[in-house]
């Protein structure tokens, strides 16, 4: 399972030009699932993410989680995480997981996440959506368990 998570000032998502969730300060968590994932590594990738220290203590150090910093997630589904660039000029999704799977363990995640406290808006599964964010920093990690 995959997250590319970027520490944001503000983040939305939108979709057929109705807003499906959006933040101020926190974390825009774009979510992939692999075929070999599950509820276990679910939930070790969301305590990374809740737990990850990216935000500045007063101090300026990246020694605060997202709670600590009294931010919210902003989960969004994004399957192209887990292509395979390796080869050619396009990529290969064949290690991605198949659709049930992937949107059982985005939901999960996002119900996991809100079962610790954690204030969680997202996007829509498999949707075309649209994203807009203010990347805090940038502040930009590739987080895989």
């Amino acid at each position: 399972m995959i997250a590319l998570v970027q520490r944001v000032s503000t983040a939305k998502v939108e979709v057929e030009g109705r807003i499906t969730g959006e933040i101020d300060r926190g974390l825009l968590v774009l979510l992939g699932v692999e075929q070999q994932d599950d509820g276990e590594r679910m939930r070790k990738l969301a305590d990374k993410v809740m737990k990850y220290r990216i935000f500045s203590d007063d101090e300026g150090k990246m020694n605060l989680n997202v709670r600590q910093a009294e931010g919210k997630l902003l989960v969004v589904s994004q399957f192209t995480l887990a292509a395979d660039t390796g080869k050619g000029l396009r990529p290969s999704f064949s290690g991605a997981g198949k659709p049930d799977q992937a949107k059982a363990l985005y939901e999960e995640f996002v119900a996991y996440c809100r079962s610790t406290g954690m204030e969680v808006e997202t996007g829509e599964f498999a949707a075309d959506m649209q994203v807009s964010l203010t990347n805090d920093g940038p502040v930009t990690f590739h987080l895989q368990v």
